[in-house]
């Protein structure tokens, strides 16, 4: 196959630099509004989690009363190994986790999407029984689309901070995922309308504590989701602290 000469590549590469630094640098339409900077400020902390998790009360697991098979998707610019801790106390109280299998979460293109769908084919069809899936983030929204696209592969939805509901800029990090993705944050490569609630139980966790994702963008609207948990974490705080999983595990032991 030819190849573009060096100097053609090094101009395509700039042109879709400048293009990617336009998409960020667009301002927002719909005047929507992320979290206040002070609790965006206060994200950068999450570092300290494992520490403070280390001078709190231990946290009790106790055994699932009917083991699930849960798929974590991690997300906006996250690799699965930052739901590593979230995924072992799972696993503890006897469910198997599975990860994504896609490493670094950089947006939601077709190509990503088709690739986490055949994943979860692939467990459904290998572990004989409907998948759980628990998004953080925009991982989150990319379960609800999972969870549209195949209702039966699917027992339940539970997003950790995902902005499904209202203005897809009502939050502090579709500046950087317009940049990433290459592609604006409301017209998605994949034909999807986020708000819509899939036709399997849906769970929304959210926080008014969240510094990424608004709490109105987290938490939705009636018939956005079937149920909403308000935590009181830190958006990184969804995967990191005692809370997160304690409520989670609840979920899965509701079924």
């Amino acid at each position: 196959m030819a190849t573009l000469p060096f100097k053609d590549t090094a101009l395509a590469n700039r042109e879709e630099l400048a293009r990617r630094w336009a998409l960020a640098a667009e301002p927002s339409p719909d005047d929507a509004r992320g979290p206040h900077w002070q609790l965006l400020l206060r994200e950068f902390l999450w570092p300290l989690e494992p520490a403070r998790r280390l001078i709190s009360p231990p946290l009790s697991i106790a055994a699932a009363r009917n083991p699930k098979t849960v798929m974590l998707l991690p997300g906006f610019g996250a690799h699965p190994i930052r739901m590593r801790w979230m995924a072992r106390k799972l696993e503890k109280a006897g469910h198997t986790t599975k990860k994504w299998g896609l490493g670094y979460n950089l947006g939601a293109t077709e190509a990503r999407f088709r690739k986490v769908e055949n994943r979860l084919v692939e467990l459904h069809r290998l572990r004989r029984q409907q998948i759980y899936l628990v998004g953080w983030s925009l991982g989150g929204v990319m379960a609800r689309e999972l969870a549209k696209a195949h209702p039966d592969k699917v027992a339940k939805v539970v997003t950790l901070g995902s902005p499904f509901s209202g203005s897809p800029r009502a939050n502090n990090g579709w500046r950087a995922y317009q940049a990433i993705a290459g592609h604006r944050v409301d017209e998605p490569e994949i034909d999807a309308v986020t708000h819509e609630k899939p036709p399997v139980e849906t769970v929304a966790f959210w926080s008014p504590r969240d510094g990424v994702v608004h709490p109105r963008a987290a938490c939705g609207r009636p018939g956005e989701r079937d149920r909403a948990v308000a935590l009181r974490c830190s958006h990184m705080g969804f995967v990191l602290t005692h809370e997160a999983v304690e409520a989670l595990l609840r979920e899965l032991d509701a079924d």
